[in-house]
């Protein structure tokens, strides 16, 4: 990659339980909207931000923070940059190449159960309004 957006660490969350070593690919139903297979894998490199997003996300599993190294290029999250904020101020990422886990981050920063549910109300606002995620 001649051109490094970031050099992290980056992180990525979700409600999968997962170890050291495996891989997060592409080709997978969405975090947020199940009904939606994912093309690309996405990450960030603010590691409340992805605790934020494995909160957010679908399921009943306890939510998890991984370490994460990406495994090829990738490129800024077109769905929360220059689209609704400029730049990239959340460090969000996302390739279509493997994340490889290198540990579980056990230190994150979680939200109230009212915290949680303004995200969840805030994000159905916005789902209805904007409507596809771009893939």
């Amino acid at each position: 990659m001649d051109d490094v957006l970031d050099h992290g660490p980056f992180y990525h969350g979700t409600k999968a339980d997962l170890g050291v070593g495996d891989l997060l690919t592409p080709g997978f139903r969405s975090n947020y909207r199940p009904e939606i297979v994912m093309n690309r894998i996405y990450f960030t490199a603010l590691r409340d931000g992805a605790g934020l997003a494995a909160e957010l996300a679908a399921g009943e599993g306890e939510p998890h923070v991984y370490l994460v190294e990406p495994l090829g290029p990738f490129e800024n999250d077109p769905n929360v940059t220059d689209k609704k904020f400029p730049g990239n101020p959340t460090r969000s990422y996302r390739s279509t190449e493997p994340l490889r886990i290198i540990e579980e981050v056990l230190e994150w920063t979680r939200l109230s159960p009212e915290a949680l549910q303004e995200w969840r109300t805030r994000l159905a606002a916005i789902e209805r309004d904007r409507g596809e995620i771009i893939n």
